[in-house]
């Protein structure tokens, strides 16, 4: 997790030190639990006190440099240093908000000081956090409101005293409900949750050909509703999938790009998806819940892609499942350990009923606590409880800074109008073509997610990408959704592919390969987007019952012949022109039209015709035989 997942590299403390860390841990998440259920404090004032105590404990725990982790107990001055300055900068502006308020843009020289080593300090702490990638994205923003004329103290104070910039609503969102989320998830994880649900999946698909692969598909998919980080997901389900793939007879790339692409789906799963779902609620105005129900369909329709990829490469490798005596039985197993589900089941029926997230989190949360009593297996003691409120404080760090620099992108882009000056330029490039101009969306979104973080990516190019796809007669959920889908996949996407960087790591398998292999496999990720997009019935806008079904079945036929295409087998193996015929074929059902539809049905009917005598005729021959 160290070397794949910068988050992960935090400092190593022992003793006096670890207890000092954790209490200023699990300080954080009560005071979470006071501003949310208890205070009642001015926006402004509740953001900014969140990211000043955050940036003081990523400076105490994230090094200067990734090998300084290393040492025990060791935090140099100037980290200190940095991180009290770096907190007293916001803290500042929660002390003195009235009258900076008041001041308007008129700013004193103090307060343009204070913002400017506030926003370089969050700057570093996101460095270390985050990465390098997405400073250089802000600074060229930050560089753009230079160059249009604007003076320091106006950038300083769009950037740094208005709910515009740093304190923006990407913060705003992470400091109200995907906090709770994160504690939540970790919570979840330490009632065993994610050993329970790969044992589900193994009494569900363990016999079925390649087994362990579909199980490592199913687990996946389970854990991505409280993982939420493709990386995690990959390491945490990755280190018990993966072994077993590779001993019943799968290549160590396919193996590792099964669990890369499954577990970078986990945040698209509902109930509880990536953090930027959360940021999507809020920037298209649209209940989480809502959010939740409309992904449901795109999701299941990417993991059954994934699953008949895996079931073809199985049946064209002659793989078998797992013996008989691996497999738990569903229904002991369900009865046993079936109570962990509680807290999603809490949290699903108080949002469905109008609660807000974070209340709903916050009852999940208490739920969790209340079912890891009924075993001795999962109870939680004193200390696996503060390890818990310390997991989530520690997990919420890279969120936080990286919502807080997107917050740097939206202000700028709001500041200089620079949003609308993208969209008469991408609008002439695209000259009116819908299809154009989501592929050049969806290049952006994968190309920036190299190096941004999902939560960052998806605000940036809602930000500027979205509002040209509305304008082109996208409903706003479904614009969104879309920039949403790519930039998750970029996990997978090479050359820069972490979650199947982590998956290589666990299968001693080539990195390169096992990203390209994850992308075939997760194929339906780059099909569902245009779907949902041309026919936002996917996501329940605006249609019947009618409209729903015939979407999904003409999806999951599209979808099982482009897996079968890319695999080379069906029934049997296929030729090449079979193959030609199943994948344009399955294409052609994205586009929501009677005579696509009919063309790309008859070109995939007749592949399976073929299919079906060419296997037939293998059949009579080995019987002849």
């Amino acid at each position: 997790m160290a070397e794949f997942d910068r988050e992960s590299n935090t400092r190593h403390f022992e003793g006096v030190p670890k207890y000092i860390v954790r209490a200023l841990l699990v300080g954080f998440t009560v005071y979470v639990f006071w501003m949310t259920l208890i205070a009642t404090p001015p926006e402004q004032v509740r953001r900014a006190s969140f990211i000043g105590i955050l940036i003081f404990l990523a400076f105490l725990l994230y090094p200067m440099r990734k090998h300084q982790s290393k040492r025990v107990n060791h935090v140099p001055w100037y980290d200190l240093a940095m991180g009290v300055i770096g907190g007293v900068s916001f803290f500042y502006y929660v002390v003195n908000f009235e009258t900076i308020v008041n001041r308007a843009v008129n700013i004193t020289t103090i307060d343009a000081v204070i913002g400017i080593v506030g926003t370089l300090l969050l700057a570093e702490a996101c460095r270390r956090v985050v990465g390098f990638p997405i400073l250089v994205v802000a600074g060229a923003f930050i560089a753009y409101a230079f160059g249009s004329g604007y003076s320091l103290n106006r950038i300083v104070h769009q950037l740094f005293y208005t709910t515009d910039g740093i304190i923006g609503t990407p913060l705003g969102v992470c400091s109200t409900f995907i906090v709770l989320f994160i504690i939540l998830g970790s919570f979840l994880e330490k009632t065993g949750i994610g050993t329970f649900f790969i044992d589900i999946a193994n009494s569900v698909a363990g016999f079925a050909s390649g087994g362990p692969a579909k199980v490592a598909v199913i687990s996946s998919a389970l854990e991505g509703m409280y993982s939420g980080s493709s990386v995690a997901n990959t390491v945490g389900s990755g280190s018990v999938t993966i072994p077993i793939m590779k001993k019943i007879g799968y290549k160590p790339e396919f193996a590792a790009a099964v669990e890369a692409a499954a577990s970078t789906g986990g945040q698209i799963m509902p109930p509880i998806m990536g953090a930027a779902a959360f940021l999507m609620a809020e920037m298209t105005n649209t209940p989480y819940a809502v959010i939740a129900v409309s992904a449901i369909l795109p999701a299941v329709l990417y993991f059954t892609g994934i699953f008949m990829m895996i079931h073809f490469e199985a049946k064209k490798l002659g793989l078998k499942g797992l013996p008989k005596e691996e497999i738990p039985n569903f229904f002991k197993l369900f009865f046993r350990k079936g109570y962990l589900f509680l807290p999603i089941v809490v949290l699903v029926v108080l949002m469905s009923i109008g609660k807000t997230p974070a209340l709903a989190a916050c009852y999940a949360i208490l739920t969790a606590i209340v079912v890891s009593m009924f075993s001795k297996e999962t109870r939680m003691t004193p200390k696996v409880f503060a390890e818990a409120l310390e997991g989530g404080a520690k997990n919420t760090i890279g969120v936080a800074v990286a919502c807080a620099i997107a917050g740097i992108i939206v202000g700028i882009v709001t500041l200089t109008g620079l949003g609308q000056d993208l969209l008469n330029v991408l609008m002439a490039v695209a000259n009116n073509n819908l299809l154009l101009a989501l592929f050049l969306t969806m290049i952006a979104c994968i190309i920036l997610g190299m190096g941004v973080p999902t939560t960052a990516n998806y605000v940036i190019m809602a930000t500027i990408t979205a509002p040209i796809v509305v304008q082109m007669g996208v409903p706003v959920l479904a614009a969104h959704m879309f920039v949403f889908y790519f930039g998750i996949v970029a996990d997978i996407t090479p050359p820069v592919a972490l979650a199947a960087y982590a998956g290589a790591a666990i299968a001693n398998s080539n990195p390169l390969k096992t990203g390209i292999t994850a992308t075939r496999l997760a194929i339906t990720a780059f099909i569902v987007p245009y779907i949902f997009a041309l026919n936002p019935a996917m996501l329940f806008i605006d249609t019947t019952p009618f409209e729903v079904i015939r979407i999904i079945v003409t999806s999951l036929i599209g979808i099982f012949a482009i897996s079968a295409g890319m695999e080379g087998y069906m029934f049997t193996h296929m030729k090449w022109w079979e193959r030609l015929l199943c994948i344009p074929g399955g294409l052609l059902l994205i586009e929501p039209m009677l005579w696509t539809d009919i063309t790309g049905l008859t070109l995939i009917a007749v592949a399976v015709v073929l299919q079906i005598v060419a296997k037939k005729r293998g059949q009579f021959i080995a019987a002849g035989a």
